[in-house]
């Protein structure tokens, strides 16, 4: 008889424990992605700011190409899995004249890149958008020019 009224109470169970799992495991997910693409704006800060403040003898990089080289190491290696093509990235570039020379991008200035995305969940974005939560991964680098 006892049997009888416990049939179904492993199955309740499960579900009930498969819920709380499968959104740990989602988030665990969504949480190295948001990681991962964190490094990615990061190093393209980086990278921008380094192919902005290399002298090659003749020229620096204007503004655009720094941007252009940002563009390109985000499209490369951003991860959007097809919800943005290209990713939506907000870059800043801007030189400061610290050796008082009267030329912003000689050599001592520094240059000052930000990259900014908004991150859009990718595995829980209902879930997530009904908390009203927005998500901006911003990096800055600063560095002297050569």
């Amino acid at each position: 008889m006892k049997r009888r009224n416990q049939q179904g109470l492993a199955m309740v169970e499960f579900t009930i424990i498969a819920f709380v799992l499968f959104m740990l495991l989602f988030g665990i997910i969504e949480f190295s992605i948001i990681l991962f693409d964190k490094a990615v704006i990061t190093n393209a800060s980086r990278e921008g700011a380094r192919a902005g403040v290399v002298f090659n003898g003749q020229t620096r990089l204007s503004s655009e190409d720094i941007v252009n080289v940002i563009n390109n190491y985000v499209g490369n290696n951003l991860i959007s899995l097809g919800s943005q093509s290209p990713p939506e990235v907000t870059t800043e570039v801007l030189w400061q004249d610290k050796n008082g020379d009267g030329i912003d991008d000689g050599p001592g200035d520094q240059l000052t890149v930000t990259v900014s995305y908004p991150y859009r969940f990718l595995i829980l974005p209902n879930f997530v958008n009904n908390l009203g939560l927005d998500l901006t991964l911003t990096a800055t680098t600063k560095m002297r020019g050569e």
